[in-house]
């Protein structure tokens, strides 16, 4: 605060004045032996011409946006849609057209939820082998034997919700009964 004011070429005297602060209670402010209040950093953020957030030196928040970085392989970009160590992520994926033409069904440890958004998804899955269309979803063990891709030799785009541990999507199938 002490640089703030100086700064400014501003008196403690000056200050005073212009919030109604005594003079020995911004000195005190100043040195660090009180801790300010919010009644008492209001009129000095308004004194000084600076948001609260400069005056108490706050940190600085991050970027709310999610920094798309699409990754292709084979025919099918994923795009994470969440970051840093989650249980489940999120993931948006094209994939296509022409790609991926013959089923080659794998494991792996976790849990898969599929919503498709446009297009038509062929989903083999053990012993089932399903053609999806837009706004349809399936959730399966990935442990099952599974693979997917266009069934129609068009593009798909699709969300993927993915847990290593197995985590499980929990959805609403309808609509929860008015009381």
């Amino acid at each position: 605060m002490r640089t703030l004011r100086s700064g400014a070429g501003l008196t403690l005297a000056q200050v005073a004045g212009r919030t109604g602060i005594s003079v020995s209670t911004l000195s005190r402010l100043e040195s660090g032996s009180r801790r300010p209040t919010l009644e008492l950093l209001l009129p000095l953020a308004r004194a000084y011409g600076v948001t609260l957030d400069d005056l108490v030196d706050a940190p600085t928040t991050g970027d709310p946006r999610v920094h798309l970085r699409p990754v292709t392989t084979d025919g099918m970009t994923s795009i994470a849609l969440t970051s840093g160590a989650t249980e489940i992520g999120a993931y948006k994926l094209v994939l296509e057209a022409g790609s991926r033409p013959a089923p080659d069904p794998r494991t792996h440890d976790g849990y898969e939820w599929l919503y498709v958004l446009t297009g038509r998804l062929r989903l083999v899955l053990g012993h089932h082998d399903v053609v999806m269309g837009p706004g349809e979803a399936a959730e399966f063990d990935t442990r099952v034997p599974h693979w997917f891709g266009p069934a129609d030799g068009g593009a798909v785009e699709l969300l993927s919700l993915f847990g290593e541990q197995g985590q499980r999507a929990h959805t609403r199938v309808r609509p929860r009964a008015r009381e």
